[in-house]
């Protein structure tokens, strides 16, 4: 049995559960990533902590907290984290607060991190929203 399904209708719950009522939008639904996270055997305690770490930046800079998500049963993923889309000028911000912290950043952050990961994936996705508005995109040019 495929665990895509599932895996869509988790996705959909943590949207959802961001916001229990959507607004109506003018203009284009919010944007956010889905991260879907599966660290190495043995280094979800390092992932976790090497998280943290930049959760704890991206909170001095004034970024809303990601939405994690802990597996308990079903699929092969272990955490599934809905985070804000950054612009650039945020994501400068936040660079130079980690280095201010003495982490790494760019290409060697990147390589950290591979240290710890077995496996993950980042998607930009619109929402929240309501199955209603997403019908109404639908019909808009």
């Amino acid at each position: 049995m495929s665990h895509a399904p599932r895996l869509f209708a988790a996705v959909l719950a943590c949207t959802a559960s961001l916001s229990f009522a959507a607004p109506a939008f003018a203009q284009d639904p919010p944007r956010a990533v889905v991260s879907i996270y599966r660290p190495a055997p043995g280094k979800q305690l390092d992932f976790l902590k090497w998280m943290a770490a930049r959760e704890a930046v991206a909170r001095e800079a004034g970024i809303p907290a990601q939405q994690w998500y802990a597996h308990i049963s079903g699929d092969s993923w272990d955490f599934l984290v809905i985070g804000p889309n950054l612009d650039d000028a945020t994501s400068d911000k936040v660079d130079a607060l980690e280095r201010k912290r003495g982490l790494k950043v760019g290409p060697a952050a990147s390589l950290e991190f591979r240290q710890v990961m077995a496996w993950h994936t980042d998607t930009l996705a619109a929402g929240p929203m309501t199955a209603s508005q997403l019908i109404d995109a639908a019909g808009k040019p």
